[in-house]
């Protein structure tokens, strides 16, 4: 059944923000934990937690306190939308988010889309706001199996690396 839905929680985000890595939109776990990548089998904390060196978070101030430590912001590049579950495919009537409040408080020098549909979406709609070329990174999501967590992990680390 698609949905229409307002983005339900906050960018996070310091004054001391590096890196700021892009989702498409919350998934329905995301929604209901009130907080990013809140499905078990979506990959990025465990991916995150190994290309900054850390054990993987548990409780989402041991999340927020990871990401914020390191000079990771978080964010999605869809403000509202329609949507049918938490499928990128289904997302429809797109308003994007707003990244002008973190480009003018935080020391953002790279943006970074977790997976394609973030990054057709930042492409499109901020990009040409920002000037800001964001870098694609595949997706953590369990529907991209074809990555495995160690390919997914090696690449982001590749990736992240020259920034943190």
């Amino acid at each position: 059944m698609r949905t229409e839905i307002t983005h339900p929680f906050p960018a996070l985000y310091d004054r001391d923000s590096r890196i700021l890595i892009l989702g498409s939109f919350p998934s329905v776990k995301s929604r209901e934990q009130q907080f990013f990548y809140g499905h078990a089998q979506n990959r990025f904390w465990k991916v995150m937690a190994a290309v900054l060196g850390c054990d993987t978070p548990q409780t989402i101030p041991e999340k927020k306190e990871m990401l914020l430590t390191h000079g990771v912001a978080l964010w999605d590049s869809i403000a509202r939308c329609s949507i049918e579950g938490s499928s990128d495919a289904s997302i429809d009537d797109v308003v994007p988010n707003d990244l002008t409040p973190i480009f003018a408080s935080a020391s953002i020098r790279q943006v970074f889309c977790n997976g394609k549909k973030s990054w057709e979406m930042y492409h499109r709609f901020s990009e040409p706001v920002s000037g800001r070329p964001a870098l694609c990174l595949p997706s953590t999501s369990p529907a991209n199996a074809a990555w495995s967590l160690e390919r997914l992990t090696q690449t982001w680390r590749e990736q992240l690396a020259p920034y943190l």
